[in-house]
């Protein structure tokens, strides 16, 4: 029989705040590794009063810390960092997002703790790295958005680049650094390497995701700007607005895909030209194109816009709500709905776990923990000498 935690038995002491170490912590922790979250005794992390609140606790804090247990310690004390140094000394990984440096300064850097257990892997996570003439400088998810060129194409051409929405320079930092961990594990397990410190910053992670941004440039000297909801260089693909003033999302810049979009909306001259056959040719010409199919969309209902261009099979679909989220069967069907409750027992609604494994997928164990809610039995395990503790027996501390 398989075991469905593809990561169990794997120990992750987590030391960063808020979002992006957190979120890396979260993603080993839905397919079953042991995280033990430290966080301040006094308030914890803050993303316990981050944005709508129940009950004074952050609703976003019971998905982002679901699976792991909490320990309330104070790392500016010798006891709290010797307590870090028991629990190093016992990990497979450590994440932490502090910035550079602050960890030296209490005796828990890399070197130190690679001493104390040469097969502890480090995920630091930090706005500039741990190297360069910024590493120094404090760094958020929305400078790293900014500075990897992201927050420059964000916008209507013109007007001021907004931010994506969601903090997604943290969730990409995250998820490079998720990968780091993996890849070095793999590298401790089959090449009996060591442990290594993994090096993630926000605006590399950021940049990693900007396609050709850079070649464009240093081959052309083309500076790629703001272009809305199109894709630049990539046609057709557009918002396209709908009677009702509903937006229609439309992706038609493949070959084939072009010739039975312009048929579906009875422009069959435009998708037999031989000008326009390849991608090349339509970018030279978008604005017509766009104006074509914004000619037959304007004039009808969205629904009327879907349904027709589904049954043509061309990429199309609306610009979705939380509410249009939930309401989704794709979603109920690939279990991204999850009802759950937390800590408290109150019936919460949260996320499903992506990616999804055939074999061991991922699942909720147990809720976000209340602050400090396993300190006693981490701690008392640690004191007394039996090393890293059981989670079962922790989970059941209040």
């Amino acid at each position: 029989m398989v075991n469905r935690d593809a990561l169990q038995g794997l120990k992750v002491l987590e030391l960063g705040q808020l979002i992006a170490g957190p979120f890396a912590g979260k993603t080993l922790a839905d397919f079953g590794a042991d995280v033990i979250k430290i966080e301040p005794a006094e308030g914890g992390d803050p993303l316990r009063k981050w944005r709508l609140l129940r009950e004074g606790t952050s609703v976003w804090w019971e998905v982002q810390s679901r699976n792991k247990r909490s320990v309330a310690l104070d790392l500016k004390t010798p006891e709290g960092q010797q307590a870090v140094r028991a629990l190093a000394e016992q990990a497979d990984v450590l994440i932490e997002n502090f910035k550079p440096g602050t960890l030296e300064g209490w005796g828990l850097g890399w070197e130190a703790l690679h001493a104390l257990n040469p097969k502890l892997i480090m995920l630091r996570i930090s706005g500039f790295g741990q190297t360069g003439p910024y590493r120094g400088k404090p760094g958020f998810g929305v400078l790293g958005e900014a500075m990897g060129g992201l927050r420059h194409l964000t916008a209507e051409p013109g007007r001021v680049p907004v931010r994506v929405g969601v903090s997604i320079g943290d969730t990409l930092a995250a998820l490079h650094g998720v990968i780091g961990v993996l890849t070095a594990l793999r590298h401790r397990e089959v090449n009996g390497g060591e442990g290594q410190m993994i090096d993630v910053a926000l605006y590399e992670s950021v940049f990693n995701v900007m396609e050709s941004l850079l070649p464009e440039y240093d081959a052309f000297g083309a500076v790629r700007g703001a272009a809305g909801s199109a894709l630049p260089g990539i046609a057709p693909s557009n918002a396209y607005r709908c009677a009702g003033d509903a937006y229609v999302l439309v992706a038609g810049n493949g070959d084939s895909i072009f010739r039975r979009l312009m048929n579906a909306i009875g422009r069959d001259d435009l998708g037999q030209d031989p000008g326009l056959a390849r991608n090349d040719g339509r970018v030279a010409r978008v604005a017509e194109i766009d104006a074509a199919i914004q000619a037959w969309t304007q004039q009808r209902p969205i629904d009327e816009v879907i349904t027709t261009l589904e049954a043509a099979g061309v990429p199309v679909g609306r610009i979705y709500t939380v509410a249009d989220i939930v309401a989704d069967p794709q979603y109920r069907a690939r279990e991204m709905l999850v009802p759950t409750a937390d800590a408290e027992g109150r019936p919460l609604l949260v996320p499903g776990i992506v990616p999804k494994l055939a074999a061991t997928p991922g699942r909720l164990h147990s809720p976000a923990p209340r602050l400090g809610q396993h300190t006693e039995a981490v701690l008392g395990a640690v004191a007394a000498g039996r090393g890293w503790p059981a989670r079962a027996a922790a989970n059941d501390e209040s």
